[in-house]
């Protein structure tokens, strides 16, 4: 399998995985979502509250002075009565009163049997403070069975409807209710459940608005306390087939989980809204400023009476500014909530982000993929952060998350694990045949490198060493032969790899290389040329090192050509080698198998010389216009004599020289057989040499026996 064809099934697999885990397995992953939106609530940072919501607190100044909790009634009743009279717009509150007050003189003579006629009744006095001031009581309901049975209803002025209510009730259905003294209860204009309900970690994070009990829906405190200030009588609980979807209740419109209840948008931790003691209440040093026309939720935050809760802003959090921070986003239509299209762009949101980790690990390389897969993550967590602060709008983030860190770290292994293997192949098959550095860049481009067959412009090497047989024969043995090429072969080879290019093979004597792959060379031509003269230059000097040793002096031709060949990995099953193929490749060799009849150490074609940025660099001349055997095509081939600096050519033509070589070529070529053949003669007198020579041959021939049709072209009839 292939390192893509292997990323595709990773990245759809985590896709399904992911998927699955996302719709089906909320409870597994929400705990880690709601520590991260935890965090992200304490970056924001403290918002500003509403200041028409007062708490008036039973704090511990207040148990100092006036004692222990629970206070007799009339004191409950005498503070409920000034917050009236110093203009309280309306009182919650967050405490019941379930058992009968055993400090009231009516209840202490009660049990001591006297008479209590005239004798003050504290709960009285508190039913009556109830009735006669703006009070919503408090009740609390039982989740689960106790061992005591249920026992009253509580009452509710409010008309709860219900729409597109499914079979099953998402609703919390508690046990029983701990309700007031029925005197309390039927004293108060409305009442309304205090309940919060942690997380599985202990953390207060929503309010439930509604509960079922007994067939019958009962609202929060909260919410009660809104209906009573706005003067609504009707609610309306919205269904989804996932369960409820808002509590609805005139304009007011809040969104909720499925169990109905609301997330709570903290505005900062603990006190941050405004609090009064409540004893400062009953002493009268408060002003009316501090409560005219306010929303007062009646608690406690003194740690001895465990009200105290654990919020997403704070560890100690009094119980009552749970519900004074519900009323201030209902008030405020300032909501955090997770609609259910939102699971659609978490869906989306998953989707992409896999498939660009998974294109960006197969398509690029490791550090563009780490680019992409920690843009991603860090966009996921900015963008959500961004969409909770603004919009109150929560998104899954741990999932997409995870599963964005899990792709591109299992990713990444299998990168590695296939650059690993292609890098050993790629030093496997180069480590002989290119430069080091070179194989260094293949392997830090592993990605880039197709062992696969692939057209590609090359420029082609051959050199053979010139009467190999008749060298072998003086060798005596074949070691001492072999001994002597390894001698030979070695400068060569280096030559070849410093000037960037690709050994393919070693075919007896003959070296075969090329240019322009497995990496791209620029001026490939001019590559090839230059390490060809380096070739004849360093072959003198190891003559010279040979001669002192005895030993037979070294001669070789060296044929290039360029065009487009096939390049890439060839051969059987578990025997292949990185090589090329192509017309390009014959031309070279037989351009190799040139040098012998024009006595030329360097030929090259035309298609070379062509391909050559730099022609200025090398002293060249135009040896024939020829047709080699396989070829029906003919080529122009041309020899180099060196490079263009004097001490670096073995041979250097006087400008005479190359004026009269180019008239006789032109005079042949166009068939003037008779003056070429001067030509030639004068060459061949004042700078004797085989080719020359060659040439008078020919034209003696074609005089003597003129061809029917001259093109100019040389046919060769042996390779």
């Amino acid at each position: 399998m292939s390192r893509r064809t292997l990323q595709a099934t990773l990245t759809l697999l985590l896709i399904a995985l992911s998927l699955l885990l996302l719709i089906t397995q909320k409870d597994w992953y929400q705990p880690f979502e709601n520590k991260l939106n935890d965090q992200l609530l304490v970056l924001r940072g403290v918002q500003p509250v509403d200041p028409n919501i007062v708490i008036v607190d039973i704090d511990e100044k207040s148990l100092k002075a006036r004692g222990q909790w629970p206070w007799p009634r009339d004191q409950v009743a005498e503070l409920l009565r000034k917050l009236t009279g110093l203009g309280a717009g309306m009182i919650g509150l967050d405490m019941v009163f379930a058992e009968s007050d055993n400090s009231s003189p009516k209840r202490v003579f009660e049990r001591l049997g006297r008479e209590t006629d005239g004798l003050p009744d504290y709960d009285q006095r508190l039913a009556e403070a109830i009735a006669e001031t703006p009070t919503i009581t408090g009740y609390v309901f039982i989740q689960n069975p106790d061992g005591i049975d249920p026992g009253r209803l509580p009452t509710s002025r409010a008309m709860i409807l219900e729409r597109d209510k499914p079979a099953q009730s998402y609703l919390f259905q508690p046990y029983r209710a701990v309700l007031n003294l029925p005197i309390l209860q039927e004293s108060a204009y409305a009442s309304g459940y205090f309940n919060s309900v942690p997380d599985a970690d202990g953390v207060v994070r929503s309010v439930p608005l509604v509960m079922q009990y007994e067939q019958m829906l009962f609202p929060a405190l909260s919410l009660e306390m809104l209906r009573v200030i706005s003067g609504q009588r009707r609610i309306e609980v919205q269904y989804e087939h996932q369960g409820v979807n808002s509590v609805s209740m005139g304009p007011l419109h809040v969104p909720t989980d499925a169990n109905g209840q609301m997330r709570l948008n903290f505005r900062g931790p603990a006190f941050s809204y405004p609090y009064v003691s409540a004893v400062d209440v009953l002493e009268g040093e408060v002003v009316p400023a501090d409560l005219a026309g306010k929303i007062v939720l009646l608690g406690t935050s003194a740690s001895g009476l465990m009200d105290l809760r654990a919020t997403p802003l704070d560890s100690v959090y009094p119980g009552v500014e749970v519900h004074a921070t519900a009323i201030d986003n209902m008030l405020n239509q300032d909501f955090l909530a997770q609609p259910m299209w939102t699971l659609g762009a978490d869906v989306v949101t998953l989707l992409v982000g896999l498939m660009l980790i998974g294109l960006a690990l197969m398509f690029t390389g490791s550090v563009l993929s780490f680019v992409v897969a920690l843009t991603l993550i860090a966009g996921l967590v900015v963008a959500h952060y961004y969409l909770l602060v603004s919009q109150g709008l929560i998104f899954n983030t741990v999932v997409p998350w995870a599963a964005f860190v899990m792709l591109f770290g299992l990713g990444t292994v299998i990168n590695y694990f296939f650059e690993s293997r292609q890098k050993a192949k790629i030093r496997k098959r180069f480590a002989q045949k290119v430069s080091p550095a070179v194989v260094e860049e293949l392997i830090n481009h592993a990605d880039d490198v197709s062992l696969e067959g692939k057209e590609q412009e090359v420029t082609l090497f051959f050199s053979d060493i010139r009467s190999f047989t008749t060298m072998s024969e003086k060798m005596g043995s074949a070691r001492a032969l072999i001994t002597l090429l390894n001698r030979y072969m070695t400068p060569m080879v280096e030559v070849i790899t410093k000037r960037q290019g690709t050994v393919d093979k070693f075919i007896g004597d003959a070296i075969m290389a090329y240019w322009n792959a497995p990496i791209e060379v620029e001026q490939h031509a001019d590559e090839a040329l230059t390490a060809s003269v380096e070739q004849i230059l360093a072959l003198e000097d190891l003559n010279q090192t040979l001669a002192q040793d005895e030993l037979p002096r070294i001669d070789i031709g060296i044929g290039l050509n360029t065009g487009v060949v096939v390049v890439g990995e060839m051969g059987s099953v578990g025997r292949s080698d990185y090589t090329c193929i192509g017309d390009a490749v014959n031309l070279a060799s037989r351009a190799e198998g040139l040098c012998k009849p024009y006595s030329a150490k360097i030929v090259l074609t035309e298609f070379t010389v062509s391909a050559l940025a730099h022609p200025d660099r090398f002293q060249m001349r135009f040896l024939d216009k020829v047709r080699v055997k396989g070829k029906s095509e003919p080529v122009s081939i041309y020899e180099c004599l060196g490079f263009a600096q004097n001490d670096q050519a073995w041979y250097t033509m006087a400008q005479e020289e190359r004026t009269l070589f180019d008239q006789a070529q032109m005079d042949y070529h166009e068939g003037r057989f008779s003056k070429a053949l001067e030509g030639f003669r004068q060459l061949q007198t004042r700078w004797p040499q085989p080719l020359y020579d060659m040439y008078q041959s020919r034209c003696k021939h074609y005089v003597k026996h003129p061809p029917e049709s001259f093109d100019g072209v040389f046919t060769l009839e042996s390779k």
